[in-house]
């Protein structure tokens, strides 16, 4: 009964504010175009890790949209492998906070923490700066942009100027938010309506269709692989915060498998049907699952031009 009561009222809550939950995503990102530059060039450049061997792009690809690298988890220097899947860098300039537990603050913040995860890039700033300002090149951009010499900030500043840029706007979703009804098939239209009368855009809205709350990670059943990653818990280490992590966004979800923090799951409507079990305490059917997946890839966006 606790379930039913909880879940009515997820769901009228929903269908109350639906028509407002979503917004479309700008069609013109705004970043400084010369910052970025230079952000993408440290993006790509292995010298940011401890052995020469790992960039950013490693883990972040972005030539197909998706802004992870397919893992379940990712691999970092000396093949390390990290403990949980890499989240999209696509649209992360819209998340209320950075990483699964939200350590990150910001971009920027976000940015300078895999350089120094040992599991990750595993290198120290001091060593990296080094070997930049062995570059001409560098020391002559940061020069021009910072009027300054190269630092930390000034890396992690381009670094997060150039995920600033990395939007993907116009999917067939938000050409329908902005008014063309006919962006949508009826199948994709069905698993929309699904999507929000089942209770979906409870945590899944707003510009990113999350990545703007936390929630806890199996409401009514317990979430598997969750023994060893208790999200939020193990910075705040308050007991209310166990289990809870930064809701992810759906956009380009289709382009984003094997999915949730332990990229276990393979695929989206295992993804979906899941979500129902263990977020929702409900039974999503096949037939509905084929219809909110329809929906679900409605959401992928174009890539940049700066990312091509």
């Amino acid at each position: 009964m606790l379930k039913k009561t909880l879940l009515s009222t997820i769901v009228v809550s929903t269908l109350l504010s639906a028509g407002s939950l979503f917004t479309p995503l700008p069609q013109d990102s705004k970043y400084d175009k010369a910052e970025a530059a230079l952000g993408k060039q440290l993006y790509m450049d292995t010298r940011l890790s401890g052995d020469g061997t790992v960039a950013c792009v490693n883990c972040h690809e972005l030539s197909m949209g998706s802004g992870v690298d397919g893992l379940p988890t990712s691999t970092g220097i000396r093949g390390q492998k990290g403990p949980v899947n890499a989240p999209t860098v696509y649209n992360a300039r819209f998340n209320f906070v950075q990483f699964w537990d939200g350590r990150a603050a910001s971009l920027q913040d976000q940015a300078a923490g895999p350089v120094e995860n040992p599991l990750e890039m595993g290198a120290k700033f001091p060593e990296v700066i080094k070997r930049l300002k062995e570059d001409e090149n560098y020391v002559k951009l940061f020069q021009e942009l910072y009027h300054d010499d190269i630092t930390k900030e000034h890396i992690t500043h381009a670094i997060a100027e150039f995920e600033k840029a990395l939007v993907t706007p116009n999917s067939k979703f938000d050409q329908f938010l902005r008014g063309d009804q006919n962006a949508l098939n009826d199948m994709e239209k069905k698993g929309f309506k699904l999507f929000n009368d089942k209770g979906c855009a409870a945590c899944h809205n707003g510009i990113n269709l999350g990545s703007n709350l936390y929630q806890k990670a199996g409401i009514f059943e317990k979430f598997p692989e969750t023994d060893n990653f208790t999200g939020r818990y193990a910075l705040t280490k308050d007991e209310k915060d166990k289990y809870f992590v930064k809701v992810p966004t759906l956009r380009n979800i289709a382009r984003t498998a094997p999915y949730f923090h332990h990229g276990k799951t393979p695929d989206l409507k295992t993804a979906v049907m899941q979500m129902g079990y263990y977020q929702l305490g409900i039974t999503i059917t096949l037939e509905e699952a084929d219809a909110i997946v329809a929906f679900l890839k409605t959401l992928n966006g174009e890539v940049p031009e700066i990312a091509k």
